[in-house]
């Protein structure tokens, strides 16, 4: 039985240069300078029993939530890291700067209650909802490949910031005042019911429109769309905010059922039926490109089909964890990550639309897959590799 290698390439992913280093400094101030302003807030607020009531209600719809945007995530997952960055950016960062900023609105007195939440509230959190998806962009462009990417980690950024404002609604009806009755556990739980229940995803529904916009820009060879398609994900996620909370305040409230039910449901069944429908593509695009990689020696033929499908790559694993123990199955699992990672990457370059350092990022992965076969325990083993080379040598 060989054994685990002492020494392997190193995980491109793992290397992010200056960029890295300004990615992780600016989200890590933005965190603390948030969960200060949160700190603040709830310290003020002098409600611990309602905060701690808002907290578990807000929590309920948090990991459904979280599920749904992890199992469109499967064909090529994202680094943990950065899903639970997303969540944490939307759920303190992202809050706390949509609050400070809608304070200095109301300190002002630039808007009545009205124009606040239908106007000033949309922009301004989809803005700082969108900030991370922009960040990712700008500093670690390599790990949004398309679509579902930007959508992923935007809509978990929605399911954060959802959470956290929860946590204030419910805190709020707990309490209760002149304008929301006596408060207790029956006004939060029936709050809970309508924001909790029949529109958790309202913030994720909104913010994935950025996502989508941000993940167009990147597949594109066009510098026009690679502009207007963030901007315009931005609008439409403010249009979509707007017209939900625009609702509940014009005409007293009375088109708020007629647009859960003619829009906001739309809506979301819509955002269902294309991320579905990218996750098929793009598992039918992986396939595509690791294809191409066995074509051109990269891959052994006999491997894409432990690579390619998700219950394949399940059944690889047990195999190995079978034969070699759980060393040999957190390297198979290694190999196929990299081996989809190469693949995304290829498929850009098939595309004609590859990264500018898409060369010496496919040369280390083709390294670290070189290094990593020699280990693989496949229930089928390799017959050898073919002699054609691609580019990535």
């Amino acid at each position: 039985m060989p054994a685990y290698p002492p020494a392997l390439p190193p995980a491109l992913t793992r290397k992010h240069g200056v960029r890295g280093v300004l990615f992780t400094v600016i989200v890590a101030v933005a965190l603390v300078v948030g969960a200060v302003i949160l700190a603040l807030v709830f310290v003020v607020s002098g409600r611990p029993q309602a905060i701690a009531v808002g907290f578990v209600l807000a929590l309920l719809p948090v990991a459904p939530l979280v599920l749904c945007f992890l199992w469109l995530d499967r064909y090529e997952p994202e680094p943990v890291r950065l899903l639970v960055l997303s969540f944490f950016w939307g759920a303190v960062a992202a809050t706390s700067a949509a609050l400070a900023l809608q304070s200095v609105d109301q300190l002002v007195g630039l808007s009545d209650d009205i124009v606040s939440g239908a106007v000033v509230a949309p922009f301004t959190e989809e803005a700082t909802k969108g900030v991370f998806v922009l960040l990712l962009l700008w500093f670690r462009r390599n790990v949004i490949n398309g679509v579902l990417d930007g959508l992923v980690y935007a809509g978990l950024v929605g399911v954060g910031f959802a959470f956290t404002e929860n946590i204030l609604y419910f805190a709020s009806a707990y309490t209760g005042g002149p304008d929301s009755g006596p408060g207790g556990l029956g006004a939060a739980t029936g709050l809970f019911v309508l924001r909790g229940i029949f529109s958790p995803f309202a913030h994720p529904l909104f913010t994935s429109a950025i996502g989508i916009g941000v993940g167009l820009a990147v597949t594109t060879r066009r510098p026009v769309v690679r502009v207007a398609a963030p901007a315009v994900g931005y609008l439409v996620a403010v249009a979509l905010h707007a017209t939900w909370n625009g609702s509940a305040f014009l005409a007293g409230g009375q088109f708020f059922v007629l647009t859960y039910l003619f829009a906001m449901v739309p809506g979301f069944l819509l955002l269902v039926g294309i991320a579905v429908w990218v996750r098929h593509r793009e598992g039918a695009t992986l396939a595509r490109a690791l294809d191409d990689l066995a074509y051109r020696g990269y891959l052994d033929p006999s491997e894409v089909p432990w690579l390619a499908r998700l219950p394949a790559r399940r059944t690889a694993r047990r195999n190995a964890a079978l034969r070699g123990g759980p060393t040999f199955e957190r390297l198979l699992r290694e190999y196929q990550q990299q081996a989809i990672e190469l693949a995304a990457l290829h498929d850009r370059v098939m595309r004609g639309n590859p990264p500018q350092d898409s060369h010496h990022r496919g040369a280390l992965m083709a390294q670290r897959l070189a290094a990593l076969r020699a280990h693989l325990m496949l229930p089928q083993l390799p017959t050898g590799a073919s002699s054609r080379r691609g580019g990535w040598a």
